[in-house]
């Protein structure tokens, strides 16, 4: 499989009570988790926003009737070539680093990695699916904020 030439990277900010930091280096970052995979990755929009757009999104497309911290939709016209939207509460995001007590930043990241993993073909239904997706969510936290020598905390 051939390598996507500058893969298009887009963060969109409908939420704007936070900065993302080293987004040069994160657009990098992710476009190798696609490549580490072997995947065309074409191009990624992420939108940060709030618990009730995310809400609203998850009732109309997927029937579901609660808060999630991330969708991601496969926007793909060929599997040679991915093409995806990824929508992240941070509201949620916020709530869930204090659960977890990890830094906002740390669990960020981790939803925007966890995100591309499904686009990758990861899933997080099963038990080994989950206990699969974990593993792969913290090897990529672990080597972004070792190689970038970024602080895991915000």
């Amino acid at each position: 499989m051939t390598k996507a030439r500058n893969p298009i990277i887009l963060f969109h900010f409908d939420y704007t009570a936070f900065a993302l930091k080293n987004r040069k280096r994160l657009k990098h970052f992710i476009a190798r988790i696609f490549e580490s995979k072997k995947k065309n990755l074409a191009g990624l929009t992420y939108v940060f926003t709030t618990d009730r757009y995310l809400l609203k999104i998850n009732r109309k497309y997927l029937d579901h009737d609660f808060y999630t911290d991330v969708i991601a939709f496969d926007l793909s016209e060929t599997p040679a070539h991915v093409q995806g939207e990824i929508y992240i509460s941070m509201d949620r995001v916020r709530q869930n680093a204090s659960i977890f007590k990890v830094s906002l930043s740390e669990e960020l990241h981790r939803v925007m990695f966890h995100a591309a993993l499904h686009l990758c073909g990861y899933g997080d239904k099963t038990a080994g699916e989950k206990e699969t997706m974990k593993k792969e969510e913290d090897r990529y936290l672990a080597q972004y904020f070792k190689l970038f020598h970024v602080k895991q905390s915000t």
